[in-house]
């Protein structure tokens, strides 16, 4: 009876990671990094506390960019560092581009850390074609307005028509707070809640926005991200002229989290000779899988899709003497293939409302859920009633015109949060 199953090809991606494991970094100006000469630096709190000195060539006193990327939780804490800004009034600015020669997908927050006070002004931008165009991510400054000629906006204030809205916040850049909040977020996963709910319960929906959304998905992707830093921490003063030791840009770590952009086709990316590249599946290939194998062109490409839930559609590419009409079965495709038939994963095929994956197999539900994934509320009376009201609804996804937002922005957090399966 098995051997007459027909069997179908899912969705598929590889897990999420620190993406920061696989970039290359690059400054500019390429001179901006401090000590070369050596220099002594001034505490920004206090002008007069001048004993920390930078030296690229004596290693307990550089801080080259690496340092940017390294373990955190060492005593102390390490960090790159610029010049400082001797030049005044002359701008002090840096952009320190991260390249990954490779289409990636956000999974989290973007996340800065700085060893110094954080930024008055700062852009983060992305590129979606390996550096040669660049678009603004989001604007930080203590003063939107004089800074950038924007209202200030907090992304608690978007909603989903306005969420992929490029925004000015002054949220991390007000005020002498340097000694308890040294980040600086980019909002990956408040945005993501705006579509799927605060606890991403309405799935369905998010994926079937991602699924007819290109702008939404674009949205979390790219290639490059640059950080452009354009006015160092002033503590809130006017610039004290007599001692431009005290300010300068230090960033001790940065964090990226997301996926290999495999357009639904692979399960993996390995990084191999300083490259990063999907081990693509369903007789694709490319670095994003994004085309069909030669021989393999019986139909137009096609990315996967999330939808219908919880296994998607691997819309496989199909040799070139074949009609749209066939379906591979299981004689034809290899045991690797046959382990990847997953009900649930806790990544792509996450186990919902308490759920526990069982194999792969199943979802084990907790009292009062069931459904493929946990998806639905079993109750009985006035207890079902308040049940479903506290639950959000798995809807079908609007109508087109509605989804422009939404859809890209949920797909990656749902996503697993794991390394990729082969780095």
């Amino acid at each position: 009876m098995q051997d007459r199953l027909a069997w179908h090809y899912m969705a598929c991606q590889p897990e999420a990671t620190d993406m920061t494991k696989y970039l290359r970094v690059s400054l500019d100006p390429p001179n901006i990094t401090c000590g070369d000469p050596p220099e002594m630096y001034c505490a920004l709190e206090n002008p007069y506390m001048c004993n920390n000195e930078c030296d690229a060539e004596t290693e307990e006193l550089a801080h080259p960019p690496e340092l940017m990327f390294d373990s955190e939780g060492r005593n102390p804490t390490t960090f790159w560092q610029s010049t400082s800004w001797k030049k005044y009034p002359k701008p002090l600015q840096v952009n320190i581009t991260l390249s990954w020669n490779k289409t990636i997908e956000l999974t989290d927050d973007i996340v800065l850390t700085f060893e110094s006070g954080r930024p008055e002004q700062l852009v983060l931008e992305k590129s979606l074609d390996y550096g040669r165009t660049w678009q603004p991510y989001q604007f930080y400054a203590a003063d939107c307005l004089d800074a950038f000629t924007m209202e200030p906006k907090a992304v608690h204030q978007l909603t989903q028509s306005s969420m992929l809205e490029i925004i000015c916040t002054e949220v991390y850049s007000t005020g002498y707070v340097w000694k308890y909040d040294k980040t600086v977020r980019f909002e990956i996963k408040d945005r993501f809640a705006l579509l799927a709910g605060p606890r991403l319960h309405n799935m369905a929906s998010l994926y079937g926005q991602l699924d007819t959304t290109k702008n939404l998905r674009d949205f979390f992707t790219l290639t490059d991200l640059r950080i452009r830093l354009l006015r160092p921490a002033t503590g809130a003063t006017m610039v004290d002229e007599n001692n431009l030791s005290r300010y300068f840009y230090a960033i001790s770590d940065i964090k990226v989290q997301g996926r290999c952009k495999c357009n639904l086709h692979a399960n993996s990316c390995v990084f191999d000779k300083g490259k990063l590249g999907c081990e693509c599946e369903h007789n694709t290939t490319g670095p994003d899988c994004a085309r069909c194998k030669r021989h393999y062109q019986g139909r137009a490409w096609s990315m996967g899709s999330y939808l219908p839930i919880p296994k998607g559609t691997a819309n496989i590419c199909i040799p070139n003497n074949l009609g749209t009409s066939v379906r591979p079965n299981a004689s034809s495709l290899g045991a690797a293939n046959r382990n990847q038939a997953q009900v649930c994963n806790n990544v792509l095929l996450r186990c919902q409302n308490g759920g526990v994956c069982h194999h792969h197999q199943h979802c084990q539900c907790p009292a009062g859920f069931g459904g493929i994934l946990c998806e639905k509320a079993q109750c009985q009376g006035d207890y079902c009633e308040e049940q479903q009201s506290s639950q959000p609804a798995l809807r079908p996804p609007p109508m087109a015109q509605t989804l422009p937002l939404a859809l890209l922005s949920l797909i990656p957090s749902l996503l697993a949060t794991r390394g990729l399966t082969s780095l």
